[in-house]
């Protein structure tokens, strides 16, 4: 295992908070937005679910930041494209919400992180 900045603990378990984050911002996205109080549950359900499984398996085999392993083999040019289409994308979902404040916090903590992430975008773009 390489010594990269990306690839300290510390850094994988941000890594992972903003994750569930991401996930929790696309949940109540879909429930304030969804008009039906019936579709609201399965809206606030799936779409989380839907992102997750896309997160966990369209992957780069050899990730270190990862287990290595992946369900669909991805070029590392299109892995970073959804890690950040999910990540910003929760940027964008509290922005649609009127949570402008969480949202620029996220946003700066999410370039911040992206910023010392350079080694592991750098990894990505290459493979």
């Amino acid at each position: 295992m390489t010594l990269a900045l990306a690839y300290n603990p510390a850094m994988l378990g941000l890594r992972f908070v903003l994750e569930l984050f991401a996930l929790g911002c696309f949940a109540l996205w879909a429930w304030r937005k969804t008009p039906s109080k019936v579709w609201r549950w399965v809206a606030a359900v799936a779409l989380p679910v839907l992102i997750g499984w896309a997160w966990g398996s369209f992957a780069v085999s050899g990730d270190e930041s990862r287990s290595g392993e992946t369900d669909f083999e991805t070029p590392g040019p299109l892995r970073l494209l959804l890690e950040l289409a999910v990540l910003f994308g929760a940027v964008a979902a509290l922005h649609h919400l009127k949570l402008r404040r969480t949202a620029t916090w996220a946003l700066v903590v999410l370039v911040a992180f992206h910023f010392a992430s350079y080694d592991r975008i750098w990894w990505l773009l290459k493979h």
